[in-house]
This record gives C-alpha cells, sequence and structure tokens, in this order.
C-alpha cells in the first residue's frame, strides 16, 4: 500500500463514501501524503455515481492536529510551498464535493484540522472535540478564510492572535458545529443520518448544495436565480417526480 493508501482510507458501504484520516500515530497530522488522499478520496467520490454522502473521519482520538511539522523541518521553501498548495487543493477538493459531506469530529482539530473539517458541508462533533487555530502564533499562515466565514471575524481573529481554543459546545454556539452527539450514541447518529440522506432523491440534496453554496456568493437576486435555474433544471430532467411520488406515504 502506497504512502498515500496508507494517509488517508477511503471505502464506499451503501452510497456512503468514508474519507478517513490514518495517521494515528503521529496524531493525523496533515503531510504530504495525506494531502494527496485526501484529494484522491475527494476526486473518487466525486466521480462515483453511486456516492450520496461522504463522511470524514479520523482515525485515533486526535481529528488532526495539524499540520506535520516534522516533514516541514526537512523542506526548503519551495517545498514548503509546494505541500500548502497541495494542502488547499486538498480543501478544496472537499469543498466542492456535489453531495452532501459532513465531518465526524471526535478529539482535536487544529490548524489544519479546523480546515478539513470547515471544508465539509457541517460538522457533527462528540464533546471531546475541540478546534483551536495556532498558525499565526507559530509564525506562519493558515486558516484566515474559511473560518472567519463560519464564526465571524472578531472570534476568528481572537482564536488566530491569541490560540483560543473553542469547545465542542462553543463551536456548536457560534455555528461551526452542527450537532454535539455523545460517544457513545454517535455510530446510531450517524447511521440515522446516512439512512436519512442515502434514501432521499440524491439530485435534490445536489441542487439544494449547490443553491446555497452559489447562492451566498451573490446578491439576493443572483441567489434568486440560481434558485430559479435549478428548479428548471430539476423540472426539465424528470427528477422531481419520484420524490413526489414517494412523498405521500410519508409522515
Amino acid at each position: 500500500m502506497s504512502a498515500q493508501a496508507q494517509a488517508v482510507l477511503y471505502e464506499v458501504v451503501g452510497g456512503v463514501a468514508t474519507i478517513r484520516l490514518n495517521r494515528p500515530e503521529a496524531r493525523n497530522a496533515l503531510n504530504s501524503a495525506m494531502c494527496a488522499g485526501l484529494l484522491a478520496a475527494a476526486r473518487a467520490a466525486t466521480a462515483d455515481p453511486a456516492v450520496q454522502l461522504v463522511l470524514v473521519r479520523a482515525a485515533g482520538p486526535v481529528f488532526c492536529a495539524g499540520a506535520d511539522l516534522k516533514e516541514r523541518q526537512g523542506m526548503d521553501e519551495d517545498q514548503v510551498r509546494a505541500r500548502r498548495i497541495r494542502a488547499f487543493a486538498a480543501y478544496e477538493a472537499l469543498e466542492s464535493l456535489p453531495m452532501p459531506a459532513i465531518a465526524v469530529v471526535e478529539g482535536a482539530a487544529v490548524g489544519s484540522g479546523c480546515e478539513i473539517a470547515a471544508a465539509c458541508d457541517f460538522i457533527v462533533a462528540t464533546p471531546q472535540a475541540s478546534f483551536r487555530t495556532p498558525e499565526a502564533l507559530w509564525g506562519t499562515v493558515g486558516a484566515t478564510q474559511r473560518l472567519p466565514r463560519i464564526l465571524g471575524k472578531r472570534l476568528a481573529k481572537d482564536m488566530l492572535y491569541t490560540g483560543r481554543k473553542l469547545t465542542a459546545e462553543e463551536a456548536e454556539r457560534h455555528g461551526l458545529v452542527a450537532r454535539i452527539v455523545a460517544a457513545d450514541g454517535l455510530e446510531a447518529e450517524i447511521t440515522a443520518m446516512a439512512r436519512t440522506i442515502t434514501e432521499a432523491p440524491g439530485a435534490g440534496l445536489r441542487y439544494a448544495k449547490a443553491c446555497v453554496d452559489r447562492g451566498l456568493e451573490l446578491d439576493p437576486r443572483g441567489a434568486l436565480a440560481t434558485e430559479i435555474l435549478a428548479i428548471e433544471d430539476n423540472l426539465a430532467t424528470q427528477n422531481w417526480r419520484a420524490g413526489i411520488s414517494g412523498f405521500g406515504g410519508k409522515s
């Protein structure tokens, strides 16, 4: 198995693709192999018509401890730059997944870990999860774009300037975490969510995701036009009929 395949595990079961960070011995620190593995996994999910949901998880007690600084110590400036660009490509690939993507965070998410989780549509966390972005305090640059859009610039700056760590409860209160689930009930909750998503018409969920993501980049009139275009496309493909026909029997 290649270093890339070892660093990130990928499997598809019942329409659910699981992307799992798999460097628990290094607290899942993001290195070049993991960047490549995330990018490859996201591309595989995007290309697979059977995938209706992507879960991003981690092996071990830490979701991701940030960039692998040990790897970076042996790099020159060009190599560091290239490695950073590979990370950005991995985050973008996760963020651009056409189907719903959920990050499941059970431990600390630091720096790059916050980026990976925030690139998903939303985060389900256990009470043991935490979120921290200390890059500026380490003399480098990172986590300056996604978190301010989610948390607001003042809280994001507090985290960047002081190393403030958000607990799962704080992260939920400020909109970074969508749900907090006790560890002993996590798998049941994820299974129930996955069932709801995989039983729904995949086209409808993809339209919803595209409309929300695109609409937030536009003014209200442009956002409405985006939804109207999606409605027209949905009507033209007849995808809506299957959903409507199955709706009557549901409570």
